[in-house]
């Protein structure tokens, strides 16, 4: 797997982490569209972006299975998601100004014709603490992200949760 952030992007937990994504069985049953994708359009609507996504981070794959403004193959390669540095932080990750990063000067979701600018993500995570996923929202052109909304895109993320871990 190419790594286009020029920083280390697995996790130390990476085997447990992985271990507990297959154990909750999302990537195989979960359809892409049904809660995800309604999750994902009320993020797009809240924060009036052309793009939200719920992701899970696989081993060499990031897996979309509810998403709106974008077409095409439900999988990106880890190395270039910008998920995979998501699943690093416990908080959420904010990028405003997406050419501004160094470690995404090199990212060809930011330089390249897709034109991502903007990027805010909420940790998927488990209820025993393991980050297997992003609810993320991109623009193409740069934008502020207050706390605020980091809490209200840390909320819809846990209604994602919620949906995936219930009994």
């Amino acid at each position: 797997m190419d790594n286009t952030f020029g920083i280390p992007i697995i996790p130390d937990n990476e085997e447990e982490r992985l271990s507990t994504l297959r154990n909750l069985h999302v990537l195989d049953t979960y359809e892409e569209n049904g809660t995800f994708k309604h999750i994902a359009a009320i993020a797009s609507r809240l924060f009036n972006v052309p793009i939200a996504l719920v992701n899970f981070v696989d081993r060499d794959y990031v897996v979309t299975k509810g998403g709106v403004g974008v077409e095409g193959s439900n999988e990106v390669s880890r190395g270039v998601s910008l998920c995979s540095l998501a699943v690093l932080r416990s908080d959420v990750t904010v990028f405003e100004n997406a050419k501004a990063e160094p470690c995404l000067l090199a990212n060809p979701m930011v330089v390249g014709d897709f034109g991502l600018q903007f990027y805010a993500a909420a940790p998927l995570t488990t209820s025993d603490g393991f980050n297997i996923g992003a609810l993320c929202i991109v623009d193409k052109v740069p934008r502020e992200f207050s706390e605020s909304d980091q809490k209200m895109l840390e909320s819809l993320a846990s209604v994602v949760m919620d949906e995936i871990e219930k009994k």
